[in-house]
């Protein structure tokens, strides 16, 4: 029984390591996509890989080109939105959030209470989706980022009352197989598009500035971008693995008089950690804006 493998989710104890560590998957089950970009692609790469059959997955996206990838990893091709969502019974929606109310109309008569809906795209709420289809449908709200591309995503998500521990697990485990989840109370959602959905931007941007300044000594932008990717993979697990927190780690490579305390003292002088939080914070009323 599934209750042997997971406890019921709380938000106080459901970001706890308590999820067995083998992908879950109801037999029987089948798992639709609307929509075939990246992030579709990565997640059903996922399923694949944990050996979930290319018979319990379906995929409809307006794009033939996209849809003939998807047919070449050996999953079932479907050409019509509500169709799939007629034949599936947990439904992921990868479509851009423009695009939400044409879908939802196009699917609405397949929907119903027992059917999962997944919304991945920013600011769709599930109060939203549930309008738009016209049913109390169980739901799961995901806020992934590009990463999961590699299998390094880190996703944040949250559940809606209705939706059982079974169907739960079987989302949790889609994104949990490409990298780090945490579950989040819904009202929490927009605000984390700031912390993990944006954030890489802001990686690759001071990346960007670190490998600059880099060519403009002479070294080779190569080398640059190599070295400066590695400093992110090393600062990273320290941030994980070492049981210090951020400021105890800036300490410990700031040394009194030294190098390293120099560039921080500009970095503190521009105020960058603020402007980093004032940027994170239009993030979040740009995602207030465009919540649905």
């Amino acid at each position: 029984m599934l209750k042997d493998l997971i406890k019921k989710s709380t938000h106080e104890d459901e970001n706890e390591n308590y999820y067995n560590n083998c992908f879950y998957f109801e037999e029987g089950k089948k798992i639709g996509f609307i929509g075939a970009g990246n992030m579709a692609t990565a997640i059903v790469k996922g399923l694949l890989k944990a050996e979930v059959p290319q018979e319990c997955i379906c995929v409809y996206d307006c794009n033939v080109k996209q849809l003939k990838h998807m047919a070449e990893l050996g999953v079932n091709i479907i050409y019509d939105g509500a169709e799939l969502a007629e034949k599936s019974d947990i439904i992921v929606l990868a479509v851009k959030p423009q695009n939400y109310d044409e879908v939802l109309e196009e699917i609405k008569s397949a929907a119903n209470d027992k059917k999962v809906f997944v919304t991945i795209a920013a600011g769709i709420s599930i109060e939203y989706v549930r309008k738009g289809l016209g049913v109390n449908c169980p739901m799961v709200r995901v806020m992934p980022n590009t990463p999961l591309l590699l299998g390094k995503g880190a996703t944040a998500l949250c559940r809606s009352e209705n939706i059982s521990d079974e169907d739960f697990k079987i989302v949790y485990d889609m994104f949990a197989n490409s990298g780090e989840v945490v579950v989040l109370p819904e009202e929490q959602m927009n605000a984390v598009i700031a912390v993990n959905g944006s954030s890489p931007a802001y990686v690759y941007l001071f990346a960007k500035a670190m490998t600059d300044y880099a060519v403009s000594v002479g070294i080779e932008k190569d080398t640059a971008l190599k070295l400066v990717a590695q400093t992110f993979i090393g600062s990273a697990e320290m941030l994980l693995s070492s049981g210090d927190d951020p400021d105890t780690l800036i300490q410990k490579v700031c040394s009194k008089g030294g190098t390293t305390i120099e560039a921080v003292n500009v970095l503190n002088e521009k105020n960058v950690s603020q402007t980093i939080i004032d940027a994170m914070a239009a993030c979040t009323k740009r995602a207030e804006e465009l919540g649905k």
